[in-house]
């Protein structure tokens, strides 16, 4: 599985390496554009997308220039964000915070860069068919001592004996399922997938950290999970050697991170990238600090201890307006969505779980006015959200095939209550309205919690209208509660994976071994929990077929909330997969789509554009998806 979770830091939740797998975002945080694996909250770099290529006017580097001179070294590149990491191990992280932390030590193998075309950085891939790709390892790549250099081997060992092992759980276990890995020579191996996939790249499945293995040989001898996950040297990144623009001086763990520059970095070398490599980086050193209050990150920002910060809608034209802070705002695939609990420590009200019903999601999409919520809360710096793809990817099927819950006649009491209705004929539990109230089988007006990532402004103002919008269109009664991110994860997203599988009366399947989907309904979690609001996922718009990792069944492999669905959701993803022409992917792509909208898995509210206030001497951010891609490259104006 991929990562997801943290925005805020100095990008926003673009591809920019291990990020993009990332699935999860930090709902309503400001995010960050251009970082080395930028997230949004956790760092700047906004890199994976079909977005605008613009740049600001006067800080876009223009990559294709030859450069007469280089940039001098100086200063250092500091930025803050809102939650602090679990792991920086490489082999399990799945947060982009944690993620653009690593990014700023350790290359992955591939970016896009602003045109989205492929960028090799380790490893070149390719293929004729789609099917068999060929992987060329950069030669001169070199792991700290004592490990030597990269090679293929580094990178089949790590895919064959952890990533495709029983025992690992890696957060690359499931890209790499069923997928042949054959070395073909010192910097060479071949991958062969179960059918063709001419956007494998897009999926950011191949998107591998090289490992030494050396290292990680013992564990996998032991099978060692546990002593894997915890060892010192893949936590502290101490392996890296060349491989990153800097090197991790120290992780403190609820501080943040420390780095200095990599006077070795490989890239400096390669001749097929643009000139301002050569030099790379240009900064002395890093940091990125976990700051917890939203009004120390921006006063940071507004007096030059911090270089990047995420700025809050509300706060947008204020920043635009300041010389001493240079705004941005890049398109992103993170989405904010209403995560509902299906599994059975969800819906505390009563008996019964009506989330589990799809007229009542619809019925709660309905409640909620999406352009108020824009205009009031994001400031209109937003846009409505009704699938799983923003306007802005290709794979977009239009407004015309989609119910636009929460807008025109689909927003308000009666049509909210219609939908809602359906679900109460439908449950075997006397759930009713008492006049404006909707209420148990007790009589009690239902009471349900919604979760918020704490020092989340936004966050906080969005799950405060969505309680009130609730409260007045469907009579029920939410409590507003902030919870710090991580606890969340931990104790309420994900739950442990029993020691035995468990069968599940309702659907026949093999429960993939997960903490993120760890079972059935009645598999769950520690604690419980109604509705979140403290993740955003990744629509990946580059590759929707990415998605299915959320969506393909019930014992899919991330599955948090025990979405089931209602349509053959297999048998159409599988149908994608096979296209073999970009009409056909299309056409399949965009019945998955309007499914996805009718059935509202996850209740989806808007796309938020990452806002992002910068130095305005620094040079390098742009107003584009990928923005964060050549982050070894930005420098500051001398």
């Amino acid at each position: 599985m991929r990562d997801v979770h943290n925005r805020d830091g100095d990008g926003h939740k673009g591809l920019s390496r291990r990020q993009w797998l990332g699935m999860l975002g930090v709902s309503g945080a400001a995010g960050l554009a251009g970082c080395l694996g930028g997230d949004g909250e956790g760092d700047a770099t906004t890199t994976g997308g079909d977005g605008d290529d613009g740049t600001t006017e006067d800080q876009g580097i223009d990559q294709d220039e030859e450069v007469e001179e280089l940039p001098e070294v100086s200063g250092t590149y500091d930025t803050v964000t809102s939650a602090s990491f679990e792991t920086l191990n490489p082999l399990y992280n799945t947060e982009s915070g944690a993620g653009t932390a690593i990014g700023r030590a350790l290359d992955m193998g591939y970016t896009f860069d602003s045109n989205n075309e492929y960028f090799p950085l380790l490893y070149d891939m390719e293929s004729e068919n789609g099917k068999v790709w060929t992987f060329t390892v950069r030669e001169g790549l070199e792991f700290s001592d004592p490990y030597g250099e990269v090679t293929a081997d580094s990178f089949v060992y790590q895919i064959q004996e952890l990533h495709q092992s029983d025992w690992a759980n890696t957060a690359d276990t499931q890209p790499w399922a069923g997928v042949t890995v054959e070395k073909t020579g010192d910097y060479e191996f071949t991958a062969e997938l179960q059918s063709a996939s001419l956007l494998w790249p897009e999926s950011y499945d191949p998107l591998l950290y090289p490992i030494p293995k050396d290292l990680v040989q013992p564990y996998v001898e032991e099978e060692d999970v546990e002593g894997l996950q915890q060892d010192e040297e893949l936590l502290n990144l101490e392996f890296t050697g060349n491989l990153g623009a800097f090197v991790l001086d120290e992780w403190e763990r609820s501080a943040g991170t420390t780095y200095s520059r990599n006077e070795n970095y490989y890239m400096q070398d390669v001749e097929d990238a643009p000139d301002l490599f050569e030099g790379a980086p240009y900064f002395e050193g890093a940091s990125i600090s976990v700051v917890e209050e939203q009004s120390s990150r921006l006063g940071a920002l507004e007096t030059g201890e911090a270089d990047a910060a995420g700025i809050p809608p509300e706060r947008f034209q204020e920043f635009q307006e300041k010389d001493s802070v240079s705004v941005n705002k890049v398109p992103q695939p993170y989405n904010q969505i209403i995560s509902v609990n299906m599994r059975d420590n969800g819906w505390n009200a009563g008996p019964g779980n009506l989330f589990t019903y799809k007229e009542f999601r619809q019925g709660m999409a309905c409640a909620i006015s999406k352009e108020d919520l824009i205009e009031g809360v994001y400031r209109g710096l937003a846009d409505t959200h009704y699938t799983w793809q923003p306007r802005f990817s290709r794979f977009y099927p239009g407004d015309d095939s989609l119910e636009t819950y929460g807008v025109g006649d689909l927003y308000g009491s009666e049509v909210a209550r219609s939908r809602v209705q359906e679900a109460l004929d439908a449950s075997e539990y006397d759930y009713r309205f008492d006049g404006d109230t909707l209420v148990n089988p007790s009589g009690d007006q239902v009471t349900l919690d919604i979760y918020h990532s704490a020092g989340q402004e936004t966050s906080r103002l969005t799950c405060e209208f969505i309680a009130q919008e609730l409260g007045d269109n469907l009579g029920i009664d939410v409590q507003v509660e902030a919870i710090d991110g991580v606890k969340f994860s931990n104790e309420y997203w994900s739950a442990e994976v029993p020691d035995e599988p468990v069968e599940a009366e309702d659907v026949d399947g093999e429960w993939a071994v997960a903490p993120s989907n760890p079972g059935p309904r009645s598999v769950h979690a520690e604690e419980d929990w109604d509705m979140s609001m403290v993740f955003g996922l990744n629509t990946y718009p580059l590759n929707p077929l990415t998605a299915s990792v959320f969506f393909d069944g019930p014992d899919t492999f991330y599955n948090p909330v025990g979405y089931y669905p209602e349509f053959d959701a297999e048998a159409l993803w599988q149908e994608a997969r096979e296209a073999t022409s970009q009409d056909a992917l299309q056409e399949v792509l965009n019945e998955i789509f309007v499914e996805l909208n009718r059935e509202q898995p996850y209740i989806m509210m808007l796309f938020s554009d990452d806002l992002v206030g910068y130095n305005p001497d620094l040079l390098g951010p742009i107003e584009n998806f990928q923005n964060g891609w050549d982050l070894p490259t930005w420098h500051f104006e001398e």
